[in-house]
Parts: C-alpha cells; structure tokens; sequence
C-alpha cells in the first residue's frame, strides 16, 4: 500500500481548551493588593522590583530545563504511586507551566511522553552518529546542553524528532490499551482498499497521539509572550514550526497494514488496520529534511520569513532554522559544543566521519585494538548453534 493521503490532520484536543494560542499566556497573574488610586511607596515599589527579578530568574530557570528530561529519569505509572504521596507532576522536573497542568489533567500520560522523548533522542544521536554534532547528552535537565539555545539545522531535527516521538509512543500506548482517554485508531476506512477485505483490528491511534503531541509539546511556546519581531519570537516559530514538521513525519507515514485469514494460508479472507511506520524511517525522512531546511529570520510583523527569497517556502512538513551552526570542531563551553577531540573516525572516508572533517584538519593518533566476534557458527541438531570466538587485531584513529 502507498502511504496515506486521505486522512486530514485532526483537530486539537476537544476534552480540554486550555487557550494556548501563539503568543498567549496560560494564564495571568494578578498583582496582590489594591493600591486605590494612591501612588506605592518606595517599599512597596522595592518588593515590586525584587519580586519581577525572582520572576525573571525562575524563567531563566525554566528556560534551561526541557521536558527532554522526562527520558533520562523514567516517570512512574499512576498505579505505582504511594497513597499520600506528592503528586507526579511536582516532581518531574523540566516541565513548563502549561506542561504541569497538562500533566495533571493526563498524569498516565507522562510515562509515554518520556518514553517518546528517549526514543527520538536515541534516533537523533543513530542520525548524527557520523558527523560532528553527534547529539550526545549532557547531566542535566537542560538534557542537550547550552547548543540548544542556538537556533540552529540541529537544534531544528532535535525538536522535529522528539515531538514525533511523543506522537509514536502515544499512539502506541492508546492501542495497548495503556491510556483510559484513548483506545484503537477509529480512522475510516480507505477508499482504495479492496470491497472484500475487513476494515478493523486494533490500529495505532495516530489521530490522538498528534493531537495530544500538539498540546503537550507546543505548550512551552504558546505560552510564552515575546514582542512582535523580536529574536526571541523568531526562535519561538522556528519551533513550533519543527515540532509540526515532527508529528507530520509520523502522522504522514502511517500506513495499511493487513493479515491474512483462511485455510492453510489461503489468504481468502483479509483484515487490514492502522499501523505506525518503524521509526527509523521517521528518522530517515527528517535527516533529509534536515539537509534541505530553509534558513528563515523573523520579520517586522512577526512571522518567519526566508533569507533568500529564492528558494520556496517552506511547507508545514519542512524544518527551518534561524541561526548558522556552530562548526562543533572544539570545545566550547558558552555555545556548549563538546569538541571531536577523542572521537574515532574513518581514514579512508571522504565523508563527515572522516578524519580529515571530522577532526577539522588537526590531525589524529592512530592504535590498535582487539575485536572478539562470534565465528564459525554450527547449527547441531536439535536444537542449538555453537560458535567459536574469533579475535582480531584492528587500526582505529582517534582525532587529536
């Protein structure tokens, strides 16, 4: 079957409206007291200040947190919680405000989105295995470091693969029958799909795992409030621009999945479902987005443009990116760049894992390492293989 083109994109979350459009706050603090039309004195005005500061630095906090940090700390399911303990959502760390109040709305949800955040973490980092950039970790919360607070081709595949996780651990979750808000994919039945094969089974939920990946994800951005044009809006749409293109990627290659049914594999009978495509394509098709993603700046009234008006516009599927990228060749602790020093390349690629690229010119030190591999394996009847272990003396380059 060909991938699905006749299912529209759903629409938000119906259950729960929580006013998360572009630029909105969640919700809006008053300031306590009434000074009734007299002017506040000095200390008043100096609690004011002190009380703006302490806001501005719980945001700087927040800002240096990401719900990426639900993968490195698996969350426990609701059923596992102790009677009287502290809710779940106090204690996750790297949620943003709209993030925690949807975490209490769909506590059994977080043990999936964590799931979803790891999942596209460790596809970023097959992805990026060969280049510079490699999408390592770091111990925190923040999980990528301070490379994320550049805008860059990275920063964009990062936030695209992890949303589509989210999307693909949800869905899944909804036909495992995990999650009581969902359950199996109610999606119609194709047009082109055979008058005598069934329409059922128990497919992914895609529609759900969207919207509520939607919701969930885009909720650190929505809720913040930048002025029009500003670097920090600009950052903001490049975003959840890259979010959108993430959960497209899953929700566009979901596809027909069928089983045969009838006497000794006849296959008379056909029942087809739903299903996810595996993620590594997902992956896939956002590494060549990444490769092709258009280089944007925010305008004047506040939308992202493109630099050079030449080339297309960028579709809702594309990524874009609004910063150049860092050349990741040394350490570099204010743009949080690891460097490639120690790491092992390719002597005889022309490619990114090259020594010559991936150790941006500075050379490399060549050794010798002992491999062991299973070898000449004999299956005996019945039933089980032996193998020999086989050692090998291998050159490895490590750059300088």
């Amino acid at each position: 079957m060909t991938q699905n083109t006749y299912r529209p994109l759903p629409e938000r979350l119906e259950s729960q409206n929580l006013g998360t459009g572009a630029g909105a706050l969640l919700w809006t603090v008053p300031v306590p007291g009434n000074w009734g039309g007299l002017r506040p004195t000095m200390p008043s005005l100096l609690l004011l200040f002190t009380a703006a500061l302490l806001s501005s630095w719980a945001q700087l906090l927040t800002e240096a947190n990401s719900w990426w940090s639900l993968a490195m700390n698996p969350v426990q399911r609701p059923e596992m919680f102790i009677i009287g303990a502290q809710p779940v959502c106090s204690q996750l760390p790297g949620l943003s405000p709209g993030q925690r109040k949807l975490c209490q709305l769909y506590q059994e949800h977080m043990a999936y989105i964590g799931e979803g955040a790891k999942t596209g973490i460790k596809e970023c980092q097959y992805q990026f295995r060969q280049r510079r950039w490699n999408c390592s970790t770091v111990d925190n919360t923040s999980v990528f470091g301070r490379v994320m607070q550049i805008g860059s081709r990275e920063t964009a595949f990062t936030y695209a693969v992890s949303a589509a996780g989210v999307v693909n651990a949800i869905s899944r979750a909804c036909r495992e029958g995990e999650l009581s808000t969902c359950g199996c994919s109610r999606t119609t039945r194709p047009k082109d799909l055979p008058r005598d094969w069934l329409w059922g089974g128990c497919g992914d939920n895609v529609e759900y795992g969207y919207r509520f990946a939607k919701e969930f994800v885009d909720a650190r951005e929505r809720e913040k409030n930048f002025a029009k044009g500003s670097e920090e809006q600009g950052r903001m749409l490049m975003n959840l621009q890259n979010n959108e293109a993430g959960r497209r990627a899953v929700y566009k290659m979901a596809d027909v999945a069928c089983k045969c049914h009838g006497v000794s594999g006849s296959c008379s009978l056909k029942t087809c479902w739903l299903q996810l495509a595996e993620f590594r394509k997902v992956g896939d098709q956002l590494k060549e987005k990444y490769d092709s993603a258009a280089a944007m700046r925010i305008s004047r009234k506040g939308k992202l443009e493109l630099v050079n008006s030449r080339f297309n516009q960028p579709t809702p599927e594309d990524l874009v990116y609004v910063d150049p990228s860092p050349d990741y060749c040394l350490r570099n602790e204010s743009t949080g760049s690891l460097g490639t020093q120690g790491r092992l390349c390719n002597k005889t690629s022309e490619g990114m894992d090259g020594c010559e690229l991936m150790c941006c010119g500075r050379g490399y030190d060549q050794f010798k390492s002992v491999q062991v591999e299973r070898c000449h394996c004999k299956f005996h009847w019945c039933c089980y293989v032996k193998c020999k272990k086989c050692t090998e003396i291998v050159d490895q380059y490590v750059c300088k």
